[in-house]
């Protein structure tokens, strides 16, 4: 039988300089804002620190699902990301997205296998594989009253 899960999240702009996010699954919304470089709120999330979360948490989760099954033990685990935005002729882009992947083992003999089930790790996390994917863009616009978000 194949698994099917829908996930849905909507974000909808609250103020001046801030919006909110709020998915399904979590019942805390995340307040978001631009960068501060482009007029936003220090201290909020921004898209590009949601994009790389999303990345540094798949990357875990995934890990820890394929240790699990393969029984790999380990001493720790942290995933770090971070990505480079720069102007292009469009406007901006993400130049790069750089994945740094730290597994501490307690032993010599489990080295190996740790870098192989790390590579396994980035072939199988679903929100890298997706940046690659064809997106599907469904614009609306009405007139009068918004619709309700949630």
């Amino acid at each position: 039988m194949n698994w099917v899960h829908k996930f849905r999240v909507v974000a909808w702009w609250s103020s001046a300089r801030t919006g909110i996010a709020k998915s399904d699954s979590a019942p805390n919304a995340i307040h978001f804002t631009a960068p501060i470089e482009l007029g936003g709120i220090e201290g909020r999330w921004t898209p590009e620190d949601l994009l790389l979360g999303a990345v540094a948490s798949c990357y875990t989760t995934t890990f820890r699902t394929i240790a699990e099954r393969m029984h790999f033990e380990y001493i720790d685990f942290q995933v770090e990301v971070s990505g480079i935005v720069a102007t292009s002729d469009s406007g901006y882009d993400f130049t790069g997205i750089s994945i740094r992947a730290d597994l501490a083992v307690d032993a010599e003999e489990k080295k190996e296998l740790g870098l192989n089930l790390l590579q396994k790790t980035k072939e199988l996390c679903l929100v890298t594989r997706v940046l690659r994917a064809q997106q599907s863009f469904l614009p609306s616009v009405t007139v009068g009253s918004p619709a309700l978000a949630g």
